[in-house]
């Protein structure tokens, strides 16, 4: 009697989708992710240089690209296991003078498309248990003179990923912020600083403040580290909802938060240059 010959059933592959992944932190993390193999999406403008990672073009500033670009790769894959949202844009400009259009669409790629690519990963997150990482800022924490709008878009994003975790958690699905601090990438160099027409009488200020944020960037941590974190944050079974990248990054926000402000604000003016 011959013996029947059961069909062998292959596991099913991970997917992970990392927004701006093509780049600076989300790069790395989309690397680490394909080598441990899962299959990875890049979602942003610009192609990822590289065959290990696959692009879908969508500009997250622009509403309903980040909806179409995730149900594509949901469909193609049945199902998301792990969501990276690591798209951002920085502007050094005073208030005063700060223009409507530059803010907003800061807002619009560092939260909005946050929100819409939740929104839109939801349902395939649920199908697999998935884990979504936010990548926030100690600046959203603290206040980063002239850059306030950056370090209100990571404060939104933190909120976002507390309350969206008490949401989606009953459904099998967990979502994190990431806080690193300072990182050497490029997003130094694609910051926007308004020059003398645009920030006027603020600007010797403007550029201390600028000077000073470029150099703690670049004197910071590797992207290489900060991607580490978020990949061992979005496979963890019971991740934590706020988690900061390096030891030294976790102690100076907690020192912050038990500092009465006016401690606290001479800090962030010594560190600027603002005093």
């Amino acid at each position: 009697m011959e013996t029947e010959k059961k069909e062998k059933i292959l596991p099913q592959r991970r997917t992970a989708v990392v927004v701006g992944g093509s780049s600076g932190i989300g790069r790395e993390t989309a690397l680490r992710l394909a080598s441990r193999g899962y299959r990875v999406y890049n979602i942003s403008r610009t192609p990822f240089k590289g065959e290990r990672v696959q692009t879908v073009e969508a500009d997250a500033s622009e509403e309903g690209e980040l909806k179409r670009a995730i149900e594509r790769v949901g469909a193609e894959t049945d199902g998301i296991d792990i969501l990276v949202y690591s798209a951002g844009f920085s502007m050094a400009a005073p208030l005063e003078h700060a223009k409507s259009g530059d803010y907003r669409y800061l807002f619009e790629v560092n939260y909005f498309g946050a929100v819409e690519a939740l929104k839109a990963a939801a349902p395939f997150l649920r199908k697999r248990g998935g884990r979504a990482v936010l990548v926030g800022s100690l600046g959203g924490d603290m206040p980063i003179p002239y850059d306030g709008f950056y370090s209100s878009s990571k404060a939104a994003l933190v909120m976002l990923a507390r309350e969206s975790d008490l949401e989606l958690r009953k459904q099998g699905v967990r979502v994190s912020a990431l806080l690193p601090g300072g990182t050497a990438t490029d997003f130094t160099y694609a910051r926007r600083v308004y020059g003398e027409e645009d920030a006027k009488s603020y600007t010797p200020s403007v550029k201390k403040a600028s000077a000073a944020l470029a150099n703690m960037e670049q004197g910071g941590m590797n992207p290489s580290l900060v991607a580490e974190a978020i990949v061992k944050l979005a496979t963890k079974k019971n991740p934590a909802t706020v988690n900061v990248a390096g030891g030294k990054n976790a102690f100076l926000r907690y020192m912050y938060k038990i500092l009465p402000e006016r401690v606290t604000d001479w800090f962030v003016k010594r560190k600027f240059n603002q005093r």
